[in-house]
Order: C-alpha cells, then sequence, then structure tokens
C-alpha cells in the first residue's frame, strides 16, 4: 500500500510506543489510546461506538491497526464482562465503524499449550478468558468481510522504566538487590517491540490478509529469559530464582508449552525474526542502561 493513513489503537502501550515511532517515519498516523494519552495521541474509547465514529470521520483512515487490549491476564480471569468487552465486543465496534484494512494483533494464549510452538494451521484450544475473549476476536476479524490480517505474537517486551512489564520487573528487581522467583514451565519465543513494529509494516505495506504468527527467534522458559537479561545487563542472576507456575497459586491456568513457529512469515517476506541476546543488546545501548 503506498502511504496510507494509519489509525493506530492502543498507542500509548508498549507495542504501540514502537509503532508510533517507526510508522509516522512513512505513514501518515493517527494514535489513539484511552489512557495515558500524551503528545500527539489522541482519545479514543474502542468500547464506544460513538467515540470510534468521531475519530475516523475526522481522520478518515485507509487501515486500522489494533493494538488495544486487555492484555493482563489474571484481570481477565478476575473481570471476565471487563475482558469480553474490551477485547472482543470492541472489535467489532471498530468494524462497524470501519470498513478499509484492518490488521488485528492476538496471541498464542489462543492454544493451551501442550504441544508449541504452534502454527497458524493448529487447532485453537483456549484455557483461560483472556485467550477465549482474543479468540473470539480473531472470528469477528477474519469473518468481517473488511480485508484484514491476524497477527498474533507472544510474550512482547521492552524496556520502559515508567511502564510495568517483565523485562522491567527483572531488571529493576536486580538492580535493588532484590531475589525474584521466576517460573521454569512456560516457554514462548518473546518478541520485541521494535522487531514486531517492523514486521508489522512490512506485512502492512503488502497488504497481507489472512492469519499469520510472529514471534522471536528463540524459544526458551521464562527463567532462562530471566537469565538472559542479567546477562546482557551485567546484573546479578544469583538472585534468579526458579519456580513452576503452580506456585504462584494464579487465578488464571497458563499455557506451558505455548510459542509460535514464523515459517510463514519468513517465506512470504523473506525475512527472519531477530534473536533475543541480540534485541536485548540493543535496548541496553539504546535506553544507556
Amino acid at each position: 500500500m503506498s502511504n496510507p493513513k494509519v489509525l493506530i489503537t492502543g498507542a500509548a502501550g508498549q507495542l504501540g510506543r514502537a509503532v508510533m515511532t517507526r510508522f509516522p517515519k512513512r505513514y501518515s498516523c493517527l494514535g489513539t489510546d484511552v489512557a495515558n494519552t500524551r503528545s500527539g495521541i489522541v482519545y479514543m474509547d474502542i468500547t464506544s461506538r460513538s467515540s470510534i465514529q468521531g475519530v475516523v470521520n475526522q481522520f478518515r483512515p485507509d487501515v486500522i491497526l489494533n493494538l488495544a487490549a486487555m492484555t493482563h491476564v489474571d484481570r481477565c480471569e478476575e473481570q471476565p464482562q471487563l475482558a469480553q468487552r474490551i477485547n472482543t465486543e470492541a472489535v467489532q465496534n471498530l468494524l462497524d465503524c470501519f470498513s478499509g484494512y484492518f490488521i488485528h494483533i492476538s496471541t498464542d494464549y489462543v492454544f493451551d499449550g501442550r504441544s508449541g510452538p504452534y502454527s497458524e494451521g493448529d487447532p485453537t484450544h483456549p484455557i483461560n478468558v483472556y485467550g477465549q475473549t482474543k479468540c473470539a476476536s480473531e472470528h469477528i476479524v477474519l469473518d468481517s468481510g473488511n480485508p484484514a490480517l491476524v497477527v498474533r505474537t507472544n510474550v512482547v517486551f521492552d524496556y520502559l522504566p515508567t511502564q510495568a512489564s517483565f523485562m522491567t520487573f527483572v531488571i529493576d528487581s536486580l538492580r535493588q538487590g532484590k531475589s525474584i522467583r521466576i517460573v521454569d514451565d512456560q516457554w514462548n519465543n518473546p518478541t520485541w517491540t521494535v522487531d514486531l513494529a517492523a514486521a508489522l509494516e512490512r506485512m502492512l505495506q503488502q497488504g497481507h490478509q489472512g492469519l499469520i504468527h510472529y514471534g522471536g527467534a528463540d524459544y526458551l522458559d521464562r527463567y532462562s529469559f530471566a537469565h538472559l537479561i542479567a546477562d546482557v545487563f551485567d546484573l546479578n542472576p544469583a538472585l534468579i530464582h526458579r519456580i513452576k507456575t503452580e506456585d504462584l497459586h494464579q487465578p488464571a491456568p497458563r499455557p506451558r508449552k505455548g510459542g509460535l513457529k514464523t515459517d510463514l512469515f519468513q517465506k512470504k517476506f523473506d525475512c527472519s525474526p531477530m534473536e533475543l541476546k541480540t534485541a536485548l543488546e540493543h535496548i541496553r545501548r539504546d535506553t544507556g542502561s
């Protein structure tokens, strides 16, 4: 697509920041969010059709990139109606107000985590509310009649000291000399926001449609991920203690062997995801950490 106007939801979030750094260099972009709005981001509530319609009528986008979601897995489990409203019903709201090219971010949590990493053709079987609401949203997008793309990803990370994330938790805790407990039985291929933003730009540029997976090059458990962070940032790995998922007694069940195969993306775009250590080294250099 040549120079489309792109409306981005969830622009103040972790992935949204990376997209808003990259996309305006090539496209006419409008970033929107419901909270934490900052300079250059417009308020829009995706649970309100009137809010969406007002922004769409004024900006007249060619593309909507939907990054907005309720991603806190335990909060979704505890507030299923709110999760349904944000993760599923709001997607229908967006599509009711827009008939153009729609790109929607989803998750490997649509799978049960018994036999990952997963390919696009593997059957879905979500085991928690978050996964169920995202799985339902995929069907809405792909059945909408819009030219549309669902991009599944997993364990999206970056280091933003002011924004809660796994990486921020690990770095800040270890720098303060605090011991942390990290599970060693949840497997994924973590995905750097900047790498994912670049992949999304490739997909948008070609107008790719359907369903596609994108994740990092390395498949590992969270404990090993934390150790790699400690190694790259010169932090004390002795403060990291391995535990099992069941030790955390979390409200929402977690898939154990999740993650996503990226063969289709690599074949379609002749491009490979970034290696995890390389991404972490970029982050350390870019943040001066």
